[in-house]
């Protein structure tokens, strides 16, 4: 096999690779069922299974740099940073949960998420790299409001706001903070974009 055959066989590998972590068509998401919507409801109520999720937190004060340090040093575990030296499948979306800082001029904690593929969930192959986590989550119920465009800190939060103010008219019980922001596409995918902002529904002590 010559140098040049082994540079396209590289390059395929590579772009299927990138292809996979930027475009949500035909990625595994986790699963979850919905409640039916009421009349003038703008949001949903999803309760997610108990799953398995890859995560790395990055402390900070702008959602966005977070998102994209953190995607990156995931991007490292599912290309073979981890015990088995494997691949790991791309999934959607990419979950950011924000726990604020105390003040305004305080650092939050931005924690990025991959899910696990189902094919994985059992047994995960772990990190190599310190920073990098498989978190177990537990089944959890969230209020998720739906959008599209391009999402920037900005967006997110005036969504976010949105999602609180139809929750307060409802008079549902839900949980200030933290919060969750999950993107599914690529930056530079122009159309049908998908976008949620996540708030959790408050158990019962």
């Amino acid at each position: 096999m010559n140098l040049q055959t082994v540079w396209i066989i590289f390059a395929a590998v590579m772009l299927k690779a990138v292809g996979q972590a930027l475009f949500s068509t035909g990625l595994q998401n986790p699963k979850y069922t919905a409640e039916e919507k009421k009349e003038g409801q703008d949001y949903e109520v999803r309760t997610y299974q108990a799953t398995k999720w890859v995560s790395t937190t990055v402390s900070g004060m702008h959602l966005d740099d977070a998102m994209s340090n953190g995607f990156r040093t995931l991007f490292k575990y599912i290309q073979g940073g981890n015990n088995n030296q494997s691949k790991v499948e791309m999934t959607a979306p990419v979950t950011c949960r924000v726990d604020p800082g105390a003040g305004p001029t305080c650092e939050s904690n931005f924690t990025v998420s991959f899910f696990i593929p189902e094919e994985l969930q059992e047994n995960p192959p772990q990190p190599t790299d310190p920073q990098v986590y498989v978190e177990e989550r537990k089944e959890f119920t969230a209020y998720v409001r739906t959008f599209g465009g391009f999402a920037k800190e900005k967006s997110k939060r005036e969504e976010l706001l949105k999602l609180l103010e139809s929750l307060q008219r409802d008079g549902v019980p839900y949980v200030d903070q933290p919060f969750y922001a999950a993107g599914y596409d690529a930056p530079f995918k122009l159309t049908n974009r998908r976008n949620e902002v996540w708030m959790l529904k408050a158990v019962p002590e």
